[in-house]
């Protein structure tokens, strides 16, 4: 329970530089809220990935390229899903593109990102 705990506290912290990032290309910017929360997911990976290696999982033992490896392609299967999920639910179901992209992190930081990265990312 200590490790989901510590991964939901990391993927909040990543969460805020994610969302921070994109609300500030979207209103600041005039960026796309889809391009501009892919941009967003790269700034908060950098944050989840560093912290879950050496809070998280504790795994600074084991070789920070292989998990940077293992990590990016987690990242790159979290975009696409990310990204498509934002559309769907900003244009189908909300019409606020950051009520849209909350509730996606939400979703996926539990069922996604968490799960991955301690089975196959810092095992």
């Amino acid at each position: 329970m200590r490790t989901f705990l510590r991964a939901q506290a990391a993927s909040l912290v990543a969460t805020i530089l994610d969302f921070a990032l994109t609300v500030l290309l979207v209103e600041m910017f005039g960026m796309w809220y889809a391009l501009a929360s892919v941009v967003g997911n790269v700034g908060g990976a950098i944050i989840n990935f560093t912290i879950g290696r050496f809070w998280v999982f504790e795994a600074t033992g084991k070789s920070t390229t292989s998990q940077a490896w293992k990590y990016t392609l987690i990242w790159l299967g979290y975009v696409v899903i990310n990204f498509l999920l934002l559309i769907i639910i900003k244009d189908f179901f909300l019409d606020d593109y950051r009520v849209a992209k909350i509730s996606v992190a939400l979703v996926l930081s539990v069922t996604y990102n968490y799960l991955l990265q301690k089975s196959f990312v810092f095992k």
